[in-house]
């Protein structure tokens, strides 16, 4: 092997990509990793401006301007797919007239070991960018752990608030929620409907049949309602047998009618349970918000309960719309069995 031979095998080595260039600007050796770059196309024997696009300095198109960078950083792009970009420096050659070539990726290092499946041999062994990707390996094997994890902690956290807002026995929305979407409502000052929802007839199913067939009539009772209202509203159980609907943009008191009449009607019709039958009914009262009416929350449930109040004295299984007046006609009497007055006065 000559001696320039020799010098082309420890340049290989020491600075794996480079390129040794002719006085006419032809690629006599390219080190193992630069041919890597084309795996395709032979380097050897073609222009080295016709592989690479100078980007800075402009305006050089001949080997002699070339050559007077010499010392001077370039920065080229690969002209064809994918137009990699590198950093090169040029120095004398070995024989006349001869440069060399010594390039590097700089910041799309990363990018070029994907897109060229580059490893750390492809690199001098004293390189700092081996350090590098080892580092950026260890950046990405973190982010995605982390990553993994917040995934995991969203997904707790969702489920525990979802936990928090629902009646595990019929898996609708609890108290909590309600009152969480009656404030949203408010604030956003748009109409809607409330039902309150009292179950008739509830205890005397748990005293003769026991909880397990309370729980069983429940379940169904949470059914029905879920299917007679909208996916956009809101049904909740906020006592032992007693539910709140919430239905956004209602169209007024006729619509709620015919809600709560589809209800009573579905509810009055006796639930088997293990050979027996449940039988219950459904009194309702219902109210609308008025944006401009100014209610608070604790008003338009308290609306509302007067309303169901009026249905219970009025002979149970039907729905009462609240209006005023029926805060004088109800305010003497006295509860319906089975039922504490809880209205404000």
């Amino acid at each position: 092997m000559s001696d320039v031979g020799q010098m082309y095998q420890t340049l290989d080595v020491l600075c794996p990509m480079h390129v040794v260039l002719s006085a006419t600007g032809h690629v006599t050796h390219a080190g193992p990793t630069v041919q890597k770059l084309r795996p395709d196309t032979a380097m050897i024997g073609r222009r080295f401006l016709e592989i690479f696009d100078l980007k800075r300095p402009r305006a050089i198109s001949t080997m002699d301007q070339l050559r007077d960078t010499a010392g001077t950083k370039l920065h080229l792009q690969l002209r064809d797919a994918p137009q990699t970009e590198v950093k090169g420096i040029l120095v004398p050659g070995f024989a006349p007239d001869h440069s060399i070539v010594n390039l590097s990726f700089g910041i799309s290092v990363v990018d070029a070991v994907s897109d060229y499946a580059l490893s750390s041999a492809d690199f001098a062994a004293t390189d700092l960018t081996v350090e590098m990707l080892y580092l950026v390996e260890a950046k990405s094997a973190a982010m995605d752990a982390s990553r993994k994890l917040n995934l995991r902690l969203q997904g707790a956290m969702i489920a525990a608030e979802e936990q928090a807002f629902t009646d595990t026995l019929t898996g609708l929305k609890n108290r909590r929620a309600m009152d969480h979407v009656l404030a949203r409502h408010i604030q956003w000052d748009t109409r809607f409907g409330l039902m309150q929802i009292d179950l008739d007839w509830f205890k005397a199913v748990n005293d003769t049949l026991g909880h397990a067939a309370g729980d069983h009539v429940l379940q169904t009772v949470a059914r029905v309602m879920v299917e007679e209202t909208r996916e956009t509203d809101t049904v909740a159980r906020v006592g032992g047998d007693e539910f709140v609907i919430i239905l956004p943009h209602a169209k007024g008191p006729d619509s709620l009618l015919s809600i709560g009449r589809r209800i009573i009607k579905r509810l009055s019709r006796p639930i088997p349970f293990q050979g027996e039958e449940c039988k219950i009914s459904a009194s309702i009262g219902a109210a609308v918000f008025e944006p401009e009416s100014g209610l608070t929350v604790a008003e338009i449930l308290d609306n509302a309960d007067v309303a169901l109040y009026a249905s219970k004295h009025g002979g149970r299984s039907q729905q009462t719309i609240y209006h005023p007046d029926l805060r004088a006609q109800t305010h003497n009497l006295a509860p319906p069995v089975g039922r504490a007055d809880t209205r404000t006065a």
